[in-house]
């Protein structure tokens, strides 16, 4: 992924050092699984990005998914963020509900907290038997449930990670159908900020994602960050990044479950 954006003052070698830990932070690519499809698009506002995310199969069959923005940017934000992912990676998943791993996730941070850094994050859990999704949200952007003829936020809002020892979560559970797609996303498409000062915002991009085609998710997510570019005329102020679980068309949940 090409770095564009405003330089830091920070050494040509520690910039590229930088990069390569950032896009270690990201999935390697789409994930196929047999009746659903997960894909992402990042576009970093300065060399280094603060955002990360990723999504995994776990042993029980069930897809994970995590996905954080740290607050600041550039190489400092890119630092605290392979800290996050270490601390998310080393937490035992399987057979976890996503609000308990996002308590272990903030307590994990809390142990050696630094000044000034944390992050929004969000963990969910997709069973692909029942197209069920569990998700549990710490100041991220709610995802968005879309379908043929609509969209719908999903879940609440919780407090970041790393800033408050005591932070516990909610966990809102939806049944998606065959056909539906799941929006997450970091704050850099809802902030996304227009030459008359008007952001982005939630609703125009619930609007915006009810009209897009999302049956190619790859295509669906470059149509989205285009439309948002040309809302800010091509000045970006923040990361964006954004990741869509796609069921299929002909998806064929267990027996009783829909």
């Amino acid at each position: 992924m090409p770095i564009t954006g405003k330089t830091s003052g920070f050494s040509e070698l520690a910039v590229g050092e930088a990069c390569l830990v950032h896009k270690a932070l990201l999935p390697r690519e789409p994930l196929h699984g047999p009746d659903y499809e997960i894909t992402y698009l990042v576009r970093t506002f300065s060399e280094v990005g603060g955002d990360f995310l990723d999504y995994f199969c776990m042993s029980d069959g069930k897809l994970g998914i995590y996905m954080g923005d740290v607050v600041g940017k550039g190489l400092p934000a890119a630092m605290y963020a392979a800290l996050a992912v270490g601390g998310l990676r080393s937490i035992r998943k399987t057979g976890e509900e996503p609000a308990a791993v996002l308590e272990l996730f903030n307590k994990c941070l809390m142990v050696r907290p630094i000044p000034t850094r944390y992050c929004a994050s969000q963990y969910a859990v997709f069973d692909p038997a029942t197209l069920e999704l569990r998700v549990a949200n710490a100041g991220l952007p709610l995802p968005l449930h879309l379908w043929a003829n609509g969209s719908c936020a999903i879940g609440e809002g919780g407090l970041p990670s790393g800033l408050f020892d005591f932070a516990t979560y909610q966990q809102s559970t939806v049944r998606l159908a065959p056909g539906d797609a799941v929006l997450f996303a970091t704050d850099g498409l809802v902030e996304a900020t227009g030459p008359d000062g008007d952001q982005f915002g939630p609703s125009r991009l619930g609007d915006l994602c009810t009209m897009l085609d999302n049956e190619s998710p790859d295509l669906f997510l470059r149509s989205l960050f285009d439309a948002i570019e040309q809302f800010t005329g091509g000045q970006s102020s923040d990361d964006m990044t954004a990741a869509v679980l796609k069921i299929r068309s002909d998806a064929a949940p267990a027996a009783g479950t829909l």
